[in-house]
C-alpha cells in the first residue's frame, strides 16, 4: 500500500519481446563477466528498460537479489536507480505540470492517450509540444515515455506526497471515465493506509488479468490487494498473487503468497493454491515435498473442495513424473484417482493426466487417452506422434495450439491456459521436437527467442537448460552467454549434471582421452539424464565404453534406431564387420534426421579408416559432414572436417598427446583386460619376454594371450597390430 512505490511498467514486456536475442547475447556476456547472471528473459527485460545501455545495466543487476536476477522473483518498478540514469536526467529542469504528466505517464496500468490528455486538461496536440514532446512518444492513440529510464528518475526524485497526489488525480480521471479497475488501483496507490474497499475489485481483476495471459500484471494486481484487505479477502489475494506468480515463473514470490495460506488460510482457498505452491517448491527445493496428504486434504464434503485437491494431487505426480520419482508419482497418482472419483473427474482430470504422468517418467500407457487444452490435449497429443514416429505432425499439433482462437479449457491447467509457464512447457517440447528431427539450428534459434521472453528453466525439471547447452555444443562447440545464463539461474537444489556435455565439448575439439573421462566419471554417477532424450550424447557415451547401453528413455523410433547403430558400428569385431557394414549402411539411409543420419556415417567412416579403407572412409565422412551442415550443428560438422582432412592428407595429421589412449579405448570392448595389456606393451615395442617379465607371467602365456589379440582385431603379425593402433589413434 501507499505511494513509495508506482505501478507495474505495462509496457516492459513488450519492449523486451522486441530486443533482438543479438543485443541480449552481449548483455548476458557482460553481466556473467562481472559475476551477474541474469536469466534470459531478466536480462533481455533490462536491455529494454535500460535503452540497451551496458554501463547502466550493470549498476541496476548490481541492485537486484539473486531471485530476481534469476527471475524466480519479480522485479521492482521502476527498477532501482543506477548513477548513469541520475547524470543522464540531472541537468532536466521541468516545471511543476510538466512532472505531473510525466509521473502520471509512468503509473499507468496501460499506455491509452485519452486518459493522460484528460490529467492534463488539455488537447493530445499539446502534449507533443515543447518540453514534453521531446519526452514523450504519441502515436495512434498511445503514449509513453521517450526513454523508458525517465521512471527510474522520475521514481528517485518525486517526493512520496508529490507521487500520492498524482494517484489521487488519476483516480479521479478514471473514476470519471467510468473506468473501475484503474480507478481502484490508483486510489489504492494513493492511500496512505489500507484500503479495503478497493481490495476486491483489484482481486476480481487480477482474477480477469491471470486467465488473459497477463500473470505479472495480475501478481502485481493481487499483491496491491493483499496490502489492503484483511480475513478471507486478504487470503484471495495471496492466493490470486501466488498462482499469477508461480505462472510468470516467480517460484520465490508464489512460495511466499501461496505459503502464507497455510496452516491457517481459508481450506478453498488453500486447496486452490496447493498446486502453484507444489510447483514453486519443487524449483526450488529440486523436488516434490514429502507432506501427509491426510492432513492437507479438505475437511468437508463438498465438490469444489474436491476438485481443487484433485488438480492438486494431478500437479505434483506431473512433478514428481518429471524428476524421474516413481514411488511419489504412484501416490500421488492414487490420491488424484480418489479425490476425482468424488467429484466425478476421472474422464476430464485424472485419465489425461495419468496418461501424460506415466509417457513423461518413461512409460507408455493408455494411449487411447485424449485431453484437452495446450498441456494435457495439444502437448500430450505432439509427444505421442513424435513418439509414434512422426514428429511432423506433432510440431504440426503444437502449432495449431498456439492460436489464440478456439483454445480448449484444459482441466490441468484451467485458467491459465495463456500463462508464461504454459507457454514455457509448449515452447521446450517445441525445441525437443525441433532436435528429435534433426533440425538443430532451428531448434537452437527457437530455444533462444523462447528464452527472451518465458521461464523455460521450470518445465519437465529443467529440461530447457539441458536442451540450450546440448544445443550450444551442437552449434558453436562450446557453451554459449544464453546457456550459461541459464544454468546459473537455476536454484542450487536443481542442478544438472553437467559431465555429458564436457564429454561433449572436448570429443568435438579432439580431446578424445577427456571426453572419456568424463564419460566415465559420469557412469561411475548413474548415469544421470533427463527421461525424454536429448539427442548430442549418445556419441560420447559408445566412443568411451562400446558396448551396448539401454536405458530406458522416451524418444522417436529413429532415435532408438540410431543409438543401435551406433552400438553396432563400436562394438562387433573385424570379422563381424564385414557382415554387419552393409546393413548399418542400409539402415542409416532410412534415417530422416540429418543430425542422426550425420553421426551415424560419421562412424562408419571413422570405422573405414581404422580399416585401412581410406576411399570409403572418405566417402562416408563426406556424407556426415554434409547431413550435419544441413542440419545446423556446424560444431559436429566442423568436427567431421577435420577427420576429413585428416584422411586427405597423406601420412595423415600429426596426432596429438597419446596416440594410443584412443587404441585403448576401442579395444577395451573387444579385449578381455589381460590381452589388453598384452596388446599394448606389444605395440609400444616390448618383446615378448619384457611382457612376460612386466607382467609376472611365463613366455608362453603372453604368446598365448597374443594370439588371441590378433585373433580377434584380426592381424597377423606385430607389425599389423601397430599399424592397426596408430590408424585408430588417428581417426578416432
Amino acid at each position: 500500500m501507499g505511494t513509495g512505490g508506482f505501478s507495474i511498467d505495462v509496457w516492459s514486456a513488450q519492449r523486451a519481446a522486441s530486443v533482438a536475442a543479438a543485443a541480449v547475447e552481449k548483455v548476458l556476456e557482460e553481466l556473467l563477466e562481472h559475476d551477474l547472471s541474469c536469466a534470459p528473459h531478466v536480462a533481455a527485460r533490462l536491455a529494454a528498460d535500460l535503452s540497451g545501455d551496458p554501463k547502466t545495466i550493470l549498476a541496476v543487476a548490481a541492485r537486484l537479489d539473486a531471485s530476481q536476477r534469476q527471475g524466480l522473483s519479480a522485479l521492482p518498478s521502476p527498477l532501482p536507480m543506477a548513477p548513469a540514469v541520475e547524470t543522464l536526467f540531472a541537468r532536466l529542469d521541468l516545471d511543476d505540470r510538466d512532472r505531473e504528466i510525466l509521473v502520471a505517464a509512468s503509473m499507468r496500468l496501460d499506455d491509452r492517450l485519452d486518459p493522460l490528455v484528460d490529467l492534463a486538461g488539455g488537447s493530445a496536440e499539446e502534449l507533443t509540444r515543447g518540453r514534453l514532446g521531446e519526452l514523450l512518444d504519441v502515436h495512434a492513440g498511445r503514449v509513453r515515455l521517450t526513454d523508458p529510464r525517465l521512471a527510474i528518475w522520475l521514481r528517485a526524485t518525486t517526493p512520496a506526497s508529490a507521487a500520492a497526489a498524482v494517484h489521487t488525480r488519476l483516480h479521479r480521471v478514471f473514476d470519471e471515465r467510468g473506468e473501475r479497475v484503474d480507478a481502484d488501483w490508483h486510489r489504492a496507490r494513493a492511500a496512505m493506509h489500507g484500503d479495503p474497499v478497493t481490495a476486491g475489485e483489484l482481486t476480481r481483476m487480477a482474477r480477469e488479468h491471470s486467465e488473459a495471459g497477463l500473470s505479472e500484471r495480475a501478481f502485481h494486481l493481487a499483491r496491491e490487494a493483499a496490502a489492503h484487505a484483511s480475513g478471507v479477502e486478504r487470503d484471495e489475494a495471496n492466493l490470486v498473487a501466488g498462482v499469477a506468480a508461480i505462472a510468470a515463473g516467480y517460484a520465490v514470490d508464489a512460495g511466499r503468497r501461496l505459503g502464507s495460506l497455510f496452516p491457517d488460510g481459508d481450506e478453498l482457498f488453500r486447496l486452490q493454491g496447493l498446486g502453484g505452491l507444489l510447483v514453486a517448491e519443487a524449483h526450488l527445493r529440486g523436488g516434490v515435498p514429502e507432506v501427509d496428504t491426510s492432513a492437507i486434504q479438505p475437511h468437508r464434503d463438498d465438490a469444489e473442495h474436491w476438485y481443487s485437491w484433485a488438480r492438486a494431487t494431478a500437479f505434483a505426480a506431473m512433478l514428481c513424473a518429471e524428476r524421474g520419482d516413481r514411488r511419489g508419482m504412484r501416490s500421488w497418482l492414487d490420491a488424484l484417482r480418489h479425490a476425482s472419483a468424488r467429484v466425478e473427474a476421472d474422464r476430464e482430470l485424472r485419465d489425461p493426466v495419468v496418461a501424460l504422468a506415466w509417457l513423461v517418467i518413461g512409460d507408455r500407457e493408455m494411449n487411447e487417452v485424449r485431453g484437452a487444452g495446450p498441456l494435457t490435449g495439444g502437448l500430450l497429443q505432439a509427444l505421442r506422434s513424435a513418439l509414434d514416429g512422426d514428429v511432423d505432425r506433432g510440431l504440426s499439433l503444437l502449432a495449431a495450439g498456439e492460436s489464440a482462437v478456439g483454445v480448449e479449457v484444459d482441466p490441468f491447467v484451467a485458467g491459465f491456459e495463456f500463462s508464461p509457464l504454459v507457454a514455457a512447457y509448449r515452447a521446450v517440447t517445441e525445441v525437443l521436437l525441433l532436435m528429435w528431427r534433426g533440425d538443430i539450428g532451428a531448434a537452437r534459434d527457437r530455444m533462444l527467442d523462447a528464452s527472451l521472453e518465458l521461464p523455460v528453466a521450470l518445465p519437465f525439471a529443467g529440461l530447457g537448460v539441458v536442451i540450450a547447452r546440448r544445443l550450444d555444443l551442437a552449434v558453436l562447440g562450446h557453451l554459449g552467454p544464453f546457456a550459461k545464463a541459464l544454468t546459473a539461474a537455476l536454484p542450487a537444489p536443481l542442478r544438472i549434471d553437467q559431465l555429458v556435455d564436457r564429454g561433449i565439448e572436448a570429443f568435438l575439439s579432439g580431446n578424445s582421452a577427456e571426453a572419456a573421462a568424463c564419460m566415465r566419471l559420469w557412469r561411475d554417477r548413474g548415469a544421470p539424464q533427463p527421461t525424454l532424450s536429448v539427442p548430442g550424447l549418445e556419441e560420447a557415451i559408445v566412443v568411451t565404453h562400446g558396448g551396448s547401453w539401454s536405458p530406458q528413455r522416451i524418444e522417436p523410433p529413429e532415435i532408438a534406431l540410431a543409438q543401435r547403430l551406433r552400438v553396432q558400428i563400436t562394438s562387433c569385431s573385424d570379422d563381424e564387420w564385414r557382415v554387419v557394414r552393409p546393413v548399418v549402411v542400409a539402415a542409416a539411409r532410412t534415417l530422416t534426421s540429418p543430425f542422426s543420419r550425420g553421426r551415424v556415417e560419421a562412424m562408419i567412416g571413422a570405422r573405414s579408416l581404422i580399416k585401412g579403407d581410406v576411399a570409403l572412409g572418405r566417402e562416408h565422412l563426406s556424407m556426415a559432414r554434409n547431413l550435419l551442415e544441413v542440419s545446423g550443428a556446424t560444431a559436429w560438422a566442423r568436427a567431421v572436417a577435420v577427420r576429413l582432412e585428416e584422411a586427405e592428407t597423406p601420412g595423415g595429421a600429426a596426432v596429438s598427446g597419446d596416440p594410443l589412449s584412443s587404441c585403448r579405448r576401442v579395444w577395451e570392448s573387444m579385449l578381455t583386460a589381460r590381452e589388453l595389456e598384452v596388446a599394448m606393451l606389444a605395440v609400444g615395442g616390448a618383446s615378448n619376454r619384457d611382457i612376460a617379465d612386466a607382467l609376472h607371467v611365463s613366455v608362453r602365456t603372453v604368446e598365448v594371450h597374443l594370439g588371441r589379440v590378433f585373433a580377434k582385431l584380426e592381424v597377423r603379425t606385430r607389425v599389423e597390430l601397430t599399424v592397426l593402433a596408430h590408424r585408430i589413434g588417428q581417426f578416432v
